[in-house]
């Protein structure tokens, strides 16, 4: 199963943006990776995990922030077509092994 975030965040006073980079790299510190400007996905074995990471998410969102989260599987993520102006590019493949940190 895959989780998406997909946001917009306000990024014009000095302090938005600092939220709006803490946001980001909060995603990453939790395994997410940038499939475009504000959509960052990342793979969890199952419901339970999936169920952490919104919660994760949810704590880190700013007060002016939009964002949705989503779960896809394994299957619809495999029918994702990822295209960079004409050229399909691979797709991401989920990872092989648990990362532990």
């Amino acid at each position: 199963m895959w989780l998406f975030a997909l946001f917009d965040l306000p990024v014009k006073t000095q302090q938005q943006r600092r939220r709006y980079a803490q946001f980001r790299k909060e995603l990453l510190a939790n395994g997410f990776v940038r499939l475009q400007l504000s959509v960052y996905a990342r793979y969890c074995p199952s419901d339970e995990s999936a169920a952490a990471y919104r919660r994760t998410v949810r704590n880190e969102i700013p007060a002016d922030g939009a964002v949705r989260l989503v779960s896809i599987t394994d299957r619809q993520f495999a029918r994702m077509e990822s295209y960079i102006g004409a050229k399909r590019v691979q797709k991401e493949d989920r990872p092989l092994q648990l990362m532990l940190f």
